[in-house]
């Protein structure tokens, strides 16, 4: 059985642990304003990280509790390589059981409240689905 640390950062190598922390230090404008609300269990009462190391990627944040990253996406993600990256990288934390939610920096920028309603449908709709699969 994985120990909770392996189990929280999927194996993660040492160097990303280090690149997570600088990229903690050089947040984007975007990822404060979202950070600033999700912190200290402000949205559904849930603990979210910031820059946290699973696998061999670092999502901008993440909830272990309910196995959810919150990706921010800014003008690069709109080039198609990126876009193609975004994907993959997606498929594999669904692998391992992360869902994914991503926004747009100016949805963070114009209508920060609107993004706390789109996260917490998410969060909402995660719930309702493990409690659908802990019955069966």
């Amino acid at each position: 059985m994985d120990s909770y640390n392996d189990n929280l950062h999927k194996k993660t190598s040492p160097v990303l642990y280090e690149y997570a922390k600088q990229m903690r230090r050089n947040s984007t404008e975007a990822e404060e304003i979202l950070w600033q609300r999700l912190r200290n269990k402000q949205v559904a009462g849930l603990k979210f990280r910031r820059q946290h190391p699973v696998d061999r990627f670092i999502v901008d944040f993440y909830c272990h509790e309910i196995n959810l990253a919150v990706e921010l996406d800014g003008t690069i993600h709109d080039e198609t390589e990126q876009r193609e990256l975004d994907k993959g990288r997606s498929e594999t934390l669904k692998e391992f059981g992360i869902n994914v939610i991503r926004f747009r920096n100016e949805e963070v920028f114009d209508n920060i409240e609107n993004v706390i309603g789109k996260l917490t449908k998410e969060i909402l709709s995660l719930r309702i689905n493990d409690d659908k699969k802990t019955k069966k």
